[in-house]
């Protein structure tokens, strides 16, 4: 990992690059790939925020985080979340800081908006990235949202931040 790390939002002239982002085959079946990834985003694009990760020039990831959901979804706005929708590091960039990285950047963002907090879920099982996200500090809420864990992380305060995640564009 370079200290060039940045988002970059999916445009026409970098969607192949997105699209070219795929997980370790063992892994595909944990998270969707990019171009549902990217469906999504076209048909909820008030909440819906997809990005590259870059390493310099170089695409190493995707990311999609939602921005404003209602979580429940039973229309009361009671439970109004922000997070990390998907998370896929290309399969030969894994270990290398890409996803804390990643995991910061919509923090940041969620920050900037005025959130407080950063949801995520995951799909549960030994094969999963459950121990990724709790070595983040992820704390599990005990909910579930469909068959997927459902984890919080403290969106620190720009003063607590312990760096500057880079450039989300």
């Amino acid at each position: 990992m370079t200290t060039a790390l940045r988002l970059q939002k999916i445009t026409p002239g970098n969607l192949d690059a997105a699209l070219g982002v795929k997980v370790r085959p063992d892994q595909e079946h944990l998270v969707a790939p990019v171009v549902k990834s990217l469906a999504e985003a076209y048909v909820h694009p008030d909440v819906a925020w997809p990005r590259l990760i870059l390493d310099g020039e170089r695409t190493v990831g995707f990311l999609m985080a939602f921005l404003d959901i209602d979580f429940a979804g039973d229309g009361t706005g009671r439970d109004i979340r922000s997070g990390l929708w998907r998370l896929n590091i290309a399969a030969g960039e894994q270990g290398r800081g890409y996803g804390r990285f990643a995991v910061g950047a919509v923090a940041a963002e969620i920050r900037r908006r005025g959130g407080t907090r950063l949801t995520a879920t995951w799909e549960p099982g030994d094969d999963g990235p459950e121990r990724f996200y709790l070595g983040l500090g992820f704390r599990l809420t005990g909910e579930t949202s469909g068959d997927e864990t459902v984890g919080e992380l403290e969106c620190e305060s720009e003063a607590e931040a312990s760096g500057e995640p880079g450039r989300a564009g």
